[in-house]
């Protein structure tokens, strides 16, 4: 099987949740908890993206590693991605052959749809750098599968660009969509009210 490993970004200021998101309680589990869980389940390592490990690490099982999040004013999503690709390099014996990236604030994510989307990987061609879901005709860029060889283009974009988006990289590079996928499984929690919104879904 095509190897994977899973970065799970918990480097954002949850600013418009207000605290954070990382920490929110499901019931059971807060959502870092069950991002590492449905992680383990899919792939063959994983790694929290971070600059507050200490705030997770005794959340989390101890087979999950943590990669230092080095925070700029100018971070985001695509320079995480950049700083996990370079420690997973550094790390010969570990460096798999795709990265999935998943989001920490997503709690409807499936370890099942995941683990089927692996074993697609060994079908996408060069020169296709990524596997995402498509909502709303967007890329969905924080849950889904980068070519561990994508860090060159990524870091050269990181470079160029002054927005560092991670959607403006996928924009101008080989991209191929993930089919059928469920818009239930991408919600994500970044304020009150859609955590509330879930809340309610949620309940029986």
């Amino acid at each position: 099987m095509t190897s994977l490993a899973a970065a799970v970004l918990a480097g954002g200021r949850s600013s418009r949740m207000g605290h954070d998101k990382a920490l929110i309680s499901l019931g059971a589990e807060t959502l870092i908890q069950r991002t590492c869980r449905v992680a383990i389940a899919s792939a063959d390592a994983v790694y929290v993206v971070t600059p507050w490990g200490d705030r997770y690490r005794p959340l989390v099982p101890a087979s999950v590693q943590f990669i230092a999040e080095h925070k700029t004013d100018s971070q985001g999503p695509l320079v995480a991605l950049v700083q996990a690709l370079i420690w997973l390099r550094e790390q010969p014996e570990h460096t798999p052959e795709w990265v999935l990236l998943l989001a920490c604030d997503m709690p409807n994510l499936s370890a099942t749809a995941l683990s089927t989307w692996r074993t697609e990987l060994a079908t996408i061609p060069l020169p296709y750098l990524a596997y995402l879901p498509q909502r709303q005709q967007r890329w969905e860029p924080l849950c889904g599968f980068y070519r561990a060889a994508a860090l060159e283009s990524l870091q050269q974009y990181a470079i160029a660009s002054p927005t560092r988006s991670l959607q403006g990289w996928l924009n101008q590079h080989p991209v191929q969509p993930i089919p059928s996928v469920d818009d239930a499984l991408l919600a994500n929690l970044n304020t009150p009210a859609e955590f509330q919104q879930w809340q309610r879904a949620a309940k029986p």
